[in-house]
């Protein structure tokens, strides 16, 4: 899926779902970023399969031994837009940006404080640097580094099997799960928004926390007729996922797009009392 394709993905959305059209505009304007965006000096992992895989039969996400060398430079322009688009949507953490505009301009911020750690988007730095909530970190960590690392895990996507990874976080860069589909088979597969990974997971384990407890999951039915569309909530770790089942929605659009696509539902794992780390665009700015 090249991000050029999810542009297109999202266009036709847009015309199945005219009322979305306004209040989903940011999400256009980061996939009119990403799709602009090219690499410079990055180039991708180069890593075996063997090498990758002994990596995940210790279950060490690839990102954590082999740190994308992004440069600050081949992000910047993709973090200075999406900063500004923050500050005109949620005027109210002008100050935060601020302070970390300041704190990148002087070395203190560099792309690896956006990486994943420890099933959470970035190190905790810029929160503690600059007092942004963590939903929009969140936000600022996938929309500026996804390009970079769309391209720096490209050569080894095709390493990963089905039975290489159990775990719940991304095989690659150790996000946290983004989306869900049930795929024709019957299998789960999970998607990662900050890198574009996809991986198979249990569909009797909870995507974040990984418990078993049928007790603790449950399933969170929209309003609205929205077919093969449901929520998977946990109460032990009170976070939630969407997930589509492509049996019923064959057509559907990729993860991504239909994620983002998708704001009504996420009100009903809101409202339920469950949250995501990696809300969608739309979640993230109205927080708070």
């Amino acid at each position: 899926m090249t991000l050029g394709k999810l542009k297109a993905e999202w266009e036709d959305l847009l015309e199945r779902r005219p009322s979305f059209h306004a209040p989903l505009s940011v999400c256009g304007d980061i996939l009119d970023l990403w799709a602009r965006w090219s690499a410079t000096r990055l180039s991708p992992l180069s890593w075996t399969a063997a090498e990758c895989r002994e990596r995940w039969e210790r279950g060490v996400p690839l990102l954590a031994e082999a740190p994308a060398p992004i440069g600050a430079d081949e992000i910047e322009d993709l973090l200075g837009a999406l900063m500004e688009r923050i500050a005109e949507l949620r005027q109210r953490a002008a100050p935060e940006l601020q302070r970390l505009a300041e704190a990148w301009d002087r070395g203190a911020i560099r792309p690896h404080a956006f990486f994943p750690v420890a099933g959470r988007i970035g190190s905790g730095l810029v929160e503690e640097t600059s007092g942004l909530a963590p939903e929009l970190v969140a936000l600022l960590a996938y929309g500026s580094l996804r390009p970079a690392l769309d391209v720096y895990f490209a050569s080894v996507r095709a390493h990963l099997s089905g039975d290489a990874w159990r775990l719940a976080a991304c095989p690659f860069c150790g996000g946290p799960a983004g989306f869900s589909d049930v795929l024709e088979d019957g299998r789960r597969r999970l998607a990662c928004h900050l890198c574009g990974g996809g991986w198979i997971y249990s569909r009797v384990k909870c995507p974040f926390c990984g418990t078993e407890s049928s007790q603790d999951l449950v399933r969170l039915e929209p309003e609205t007729v929205d077919q093969g569309y449901l929520l998977i909530a946990c109460k032990h770790c009170h976070m939630y996922v969407k997930e589509l089942d492509r049996r019923v929605r064959w057509n559907a659009q990729s993860a991504l797009i239909e994620d983002w696509g998708s704001p009504h539902l996420d009100l009903v794992g809101e409202r339920a009392g469950y949250g995501r780390p990696a809300p969608a665009p739309l979640s993230a700015l109205c927080r708070g």
